[in-house]
Formats: structure tokens, sequence, C-alpha cells
């Protein structure tokens, strides 16, 4: 889990992960129905317990862990990739976060969405790169 700074951060982190999983999700679930991609959710305990989705076509697999997408979507500039030991520290992307500071659905899932539809053209673009 990346590092939250404070308590201000934590508490927005709180507000904004539910829905964020739920964006996340039903954007998976939208791509995998316009996809050569299955998808197949399963339970992830590496590095620490969570969940992930499997996408596999023609012998392919990649793996997705939905807490590290949801970070990518809460959090400005989180990358999975250098937070294996969970010393990044993260700031909220507070362009989700509306002035009452309550969600701002529409801003969380146009960044879901650019997210989600990043990962399935690189997905096809690693797939046809590796075709004879």
């Amino acid at each position: 889990m990346p590092r939250i700074p404070d308590w201000v951060t934590w508490q927005q982190a709180e507000l904004l992960m539910q829905p964020a999983l739920i964006r996340v999700v039903d954007n998976l679930r939208k791509h995998l129905e316009n996809s050569p991609w299955s998808g197949t959710y399963e339970d992830i305990q590496v590095p620490y317990p969570g969940h992930g989705i499997c996408l596999c076509r023609e012998g392919q697999e990649v793996t997705l862990n939905l807490w590290h997408l949801c970070y990518q979507v809460c959090f400005l500039n989180y990358h999975p990739d250098l937070d294996e030991d969970g010393s990044q520290v993260v700031t909220i992307d507070l362009q989700l976060l509306d002035p009452e500071g309550t969600v701002n659905w529409l801003a969380l899932e146009e960044k879901t969405q650019t997210l989600i539809g990043a990962i399935f053209r690189n997905l096809e673009t690693r797939a046809e790169g590796g075709r004879d």
C-alpha cells in the first residue's frame, strides 16, 4: 500500500476508493465486452492480499491488481512498479472531489475510462507485436 502522508489525505482516500473500485470494475467489464480478451477475477496474495483480474487472449495472460488500478485513479502520479516496498508517498487527485468535498463522479469516470482504455490499447499493441 502506498504511504499516505496525513490524516486529510487518508480521509479523502477513504472517500474515493470504493467509488474508484466500482468505476474500475465497470470499465473493465465494458472493455471486455468489446474485446478479444476475456477476464477472470481472482484473489491476489502477493505482495499483500487483494483482488485482481486475469486477462487472457490466445495463450497470453496479464494479471492486473485492482487496488493498484484504484490507486492510479485516486492519486496523482501513482506508479505500481515503483511501490513494491510501500514507500511511494501519494497525493490525492483533487479534481476527483467537488468543492464540497464529495466525489466528483464525472471526473472519476473520465479518469477511470482513460486509465482502462490505455491498458487495453497497450494490451492490443503487445498482442499485435507478439504475432508472426
